[in-house]
């Protein structure tokens, strides 16, 4: 088994799109992502989803472990870790890029970097959900310049910074990987080509709008934990 990576997938209700995502881990071209544990963190799932995991354990080296809200499940992974690169990816992606976990790792290396994460595309999306993702896209690129933007889609982190931030706000309701990404040192920081491809399901079950004005409030809000620790916020965990 390989102690360079490990993947962490908080997961919840995701047997249709989870084996997206681990046929997209099997094409990849990193020479060590069949030996790469992989941490499938569930959040009491009610349909397939670990079974779906446990099947697809024959070729990944996967393991289900609790989960809970996203960021406990992240935190719960990164415990059980002891590579020095921790990757969270969230269920419903699917890696567009089969060298995007080898390019990704080889940046962290060269640069010392402490967190990378990629563009998000939208295939089966139409204009609009193409329209919303090229703007989280281009608020990314920018962000290097200020203060780090990743979504929890694509975290690629050094695992001993990743530990002197203290980890994902397990009291957050949402927003818990824009308020660890925000700490990074910008020089530290990198968005890489490639991409994930998510779908526009938060979009459609939330509406547009809603998911506009929750994107600016928070970017406005900045690093007021309280905030994302609101009860009135249950509702993006919920619909997501």
């Amino acid at each position: 088994m390989s102690n360079e990576l490990t993947v962490v997938i908080p997961a919840r209700n995701e047997e249709k799109l989870l084996p997206r995502l681990f046929l997209s881990l099997l094409r990849q071209d990193y020479r060590h992502i069949r030996d790469t544990k992989i941490y499938l963190a569930d959040a009491d799932s009610t349909d397939r989803t670990v079974e779906v995991a446990r099947n697809f354990s024959r070729e990944l080296n996967i393991c289900v472990i609790e989960g809970g809200l996203p960021s406990v499940g992240r935190n719960n992974g990164a415990r059980c870790a002891d590579s020095r690169y921790l990757l969270f990816l969230d269920a419903d992606i699917e890696l567009g890029d089969c060298t995007l976990i080898r390019r990704t790792l080889e940046a962290m290396k060269k640069q010392s970097l402490h967190l990378v994460t990629t563009d998000i595309l939208c295939p089966g999306g139409g204009i609009l959900d193409g329209l919303m993702y090229g703007c989280n896209n281009a608020v990314q690129r920018l962000s290097r310049y200020h203060r780090p933007f990743a979504t929890g889609m694509f975290m690629l982190f050094d695992r001993e910074r990743f530990d002197a931030l203290g980890g994902f706000d397990e009291l957050a309701l949402y927003a818990e990987d824009y308020q660890l990404s925000r700490l990074v040192d910008r020089r530290r920081f990198k968005v890489v080509r490639g991409g994930v491809h998510s779908t526009n399901r938060r979009f459609q079950k939330m509406g547009y709008w809603k998911v506009v004005r929750f994107f600016v409030r928070t970017a406005f809000r900045g690093g007021r934990a309280g905030y994302y620790r609101d009860p009135m916020h249950r509702a993006y965990w919920e619909m997501s």
